[in-house]
């Protein structure tokens, strides 16, 4: 039976992988052009680390499923990514970011990849912007941030509502001008079928080319499995597998452990159901908890009124409405943990409270609030002091669109609703 061994550094958790970088061996330059290095997968990780791989002198081989590297799931991450910079100075640091994340894993990741992946967070940002992230930038020209359910700092930095797309574009040019100085060697539309192990070590792949069908032998000083994870898909779920798990389940064979396969997200912030016909759901980015306000009716009649296309929610009064997160989790409000404000919106749903559609199992998240107070700062930033209620709305209105926009046109292209007329 084999042992699990996580290989993770010895000593303190704060200085376990300080001192292993100090100590570890280094690859002189002229000896890193002999080494070949196999990268499984072209997504944002693999296509960032054969990228940089590449650009420390490797020589490295790509192989990727899809057709391009473009096509990898990581488009779908839309919310952003997160990092310990502190640009908002509230508080942050690689510490709370280390605890929200192990937090946010249910205490079940392992803790000293957690804390390095918090240490080279602002590394990993500054790589994204050199390889052509447009990430959203504030007045004084630093990059944005905004806040994600769970944590109470701002550490999210975003490019609108297509973060993932514009990261994996990043990593895909940096990855074509690799490819371009001829480090590295692309295989697309290759299946890997096997890990070829040497004296207990990953030294190639057999793939099999999915155009020709031929079987290949590629073999390497190394092999990098960034395949994608493994997933189940539920019923109406959000999920879209992007990996054929092939890479995952031969790596398991030849020795790696496999360990939940069934991690399951409950995601609170999605397009709500249409109809029995539907099979899956879309999912939208949880970022629009961070400037919207969760709320269904106080009285078990409005709700029903709703439900049966007799009353609008945009028509039920303010004090007629139960923001039940601000109300019953008052430090966090809106931006609770996914799983609370998944759980808080099913109990509210089952207690016969949903509106929203026919079908009761929904909540409104409404941007009235965000609208004023976004167009109330832009009236006085521009000199509109005496700016009417509807004047400000529009002005924030379009800040909601920058921040946003792309979300409410999906929104909009699946339910045939204009969000933004809707107010």
């Amino acid at each position: 039976m084999s042992v699990l061994d996580s290989k993770v550094p010895k000593g303190p958790l704060a200085e376990k992988w300080v001192n292993h970088k100090n100590h570890i061996n280094l690859v002189n330059p002229a000896n890193k052009r002999n080494i070949d290095v196999i990268v499984v997968g072209t997504g944002l990780a693999g296509g960032s680390a054969a990228a940089t791989l590449a650009e420390l002198g490797y020589n490295v081989k790509t192989f990727c499923y899809n057709d391009s590297p473009r096509r990898a799931h990581s488009i779908a991450a839309q919310g952003g990514i997160n990092a310990a910079k502190n640009y908002q100075g509230d508080g942050d640091s690689n510490f709370r970011l280390f605890y929200d994340t192990i937090k946010g894993g249910d205490y079940r990741s392992r803790e000293a990849n957690v804390h390095r992946l918090a240490e080279v967070s602002g590394n990993i940002i500054d790589q994204c912007v050199a390889q052509g992230v447009p990430f959203a930038r504030e007045y004084g020209g630093l990059l944005d941030n905004r806040s994600f359910g769970g944590v109470l700092v701002s550490r999210t930095f975003y490019a609108a509502g297509q973060t993932g797309q514009q990261l994996l574009l990043g990593a895909y040019s940096a990855l074509n001008r690799q490819i371009n100085r001829g480090k590295v060697t692309p295989f697309n539309r290759h299946e890997m079928l096997d890990l070829v192990k040497v004296d207990g070590k990953a030294r190639g792949i057999i793939a099999r080319n999915l155009v020709t069908g031929e079987i290949e032998r590629h073999g390497a000083h190394a092999v990098v499995i960034a395949s994608g994870g493994y997933g189940n898909v539920f019923f109406l779920s959000t999920n879209a597998m992007g990996s054929n798990v092939m890479a995952a389940w031969r790596t398991h064979r030849r020795g790696a452990h496999f360990a939940n396969p069934c991690y399951t997200q409950i995601h609170p912030t999605c397009i709500p159901v249409s109809g029995e016909h539907q099979s899956k759901l879309t999912l939208m980015s949880e970022s629009l908890r961070n400037d919207g306000r969760i709320w269904v009716p106080k009285s078990l009649e409005d709700a029903k009124a709703i439900r049966e296309g007799k009353l609008k929610g945009v028509d039920l009064k303010e004090e007629d409405r139960d923001y039940y997160l601000e109300r019953r989790y008052p430090a966090f409000g809106n931006l609770v943990p996914r799983d609370v404000a998944s759980r808080a919106a099913k109990e509210r749903c089952d207690a016969g409270y949903g509106g929203v559609n026919k079908t009761g199992n929904a909540v409104y998240l409404d941007f009235e609030a965000s609208f004023l107070r976004y167009g109330k700062i832009e009236a006085l930033t521009s000199g509109h002091k005496d700016a009417s209620q509807a004047e400000m709305i529009t002005l924030g209105k379009q800040v909601i669109e920058k921040k946003y926009g792309n979300l409410f046109d999906m929104y909009m292209n699946i339910t045939d609703e204009n969000l933004m007329k809707c107010l």
